[in-house]
């Protein structure tokens, strides 16, 4: 996968000032299945595309759908930070899944910030829903947030459903940048009372 592109604004370039203390964001997705055992913060989660890390142990989870209906997304965010979500599929392989959302950074005596992330409005395949759950106020307790997510009317006995938060506010983070990452395995049979949606890779049956 390669890396989300970065903007510096020559603007915000020209501000240099003291960045607050680190703080990193974590969420855990709690339906459909995740792919992977998270802990109680909800790690592994930075690398993308779907926070793999070479010890993380796989769920064996496979969410069933039918395609041209809605799955219920649910997450929770463990440790706050300003921001928004966005939600992908990938058909046949994950290196479908798109990069992580173009970001506007401004530069700081500890090195760049974010300060917003793109938006698709409206979203383009392979991304499903952008700009979920925006919110900026810390919260007294975890937030968990919950949505409908409308999927194509297609088949795939294994695509990949993929979360990622972006976070504002926040320091470059590596392998993550400034989204954390999860993924749910789904096999989707189409509606044969719609249409087939038109634009998404033939499922090869391979999967992931």
């Amino acid at each position: 996968m390669k890396k989300s592109a970065r903007l510096f604004p020559a603007v915000i370039l020209a501000v240099v000032a003291a960045a607050p203390a680190a703080v990193h964001a974590h969420f855990k997705l709690l339906e459909p299945a995740s792919a992977i055992v998270e802990s109680d913060r909800g790690d592994p989660q930075k690398a993308a595309p779907c926070g793999l890390t070479p010890d993380a142990k796989p769920t064996e989870a496979v969410t069933k759908a039918t395609g041209g209906s809605k799955i219920h997304l649910k997450v929770q965010e463990t440790i706050y930070h300003p921001g928004h979500y966005r939600v992908s599929l990938a058909v046949n392989s994950r290196q479908e899944l798109p990069v992580d959302p173009i970001t506007v950074e401004r530069m700081t005596e500890r090195g760049p910030q974010s300060v917003w992330a793109a938006i698709q409005s409206p979203p383009q395949l392979p991304v499903l829903a952008d700009g979920l759950f925006q919110h900026y106020t810390r919260p007294a307790s975890p937030q968990t947030f919950e949505a409908d997510i409308q999927l194509p009317n297609i088949t795939c006995s294994k695509c990949t459903l993929q979360v990622i938060q972006f976070m504002a506010e926040h320091g470059y983070n590596q392998p993550g940048g400034y989204s954390y990452h999860h993924c749910a395995d789904l096999a989707i049979t189409a509606d044969a009372s719609k249409p087939l949606d038109k634009g998404w890779p033939a499922a090869t049956g391979t999967g992931n």
